[in-house]
């Protein structure tokens, strides 16, 4: 329950950066590596992981167990342009 809880939370995160045409590489270096700590090659075979439905919703509770949840959201929204700016 717990992997699939890492590869809906992973592939949320993907999906949401993905959108801005950011590269894979970038995405799994500013995002999801210092978040959960896994090397780009297995970043690759957990987006291609299935992950059960009733699972995929559990992503929504990802800050349940934080003292202020609201601290540990990451709806801050940057384009791909930001990064050429500031690198």
């Amino acid at each position: 329950m717990s992997y699939a809880k890492r590869v809906a939370d992973i592939n949320q995160v993907y999906d949401r950066y993905a959108k801005t045409g950011l590269p894979n590489r970038e995405i799994w270096k500013r995002y999801v590596y210092p978040r959960f700590g896994i090397s780009e090659r297995t970043f690759y075979n957990l987006l291609k992981a299935s992950v059960d439905p009733r699972i995929a919703g559990a992503s929504e509770l990802s800050a349940e167990g934080f003292l202020f949840p609201e601290l540990s959201s990451d709806d801050e929204t940057r384009y791909a342009s930001y990064y050429k700016k500031n690198p």
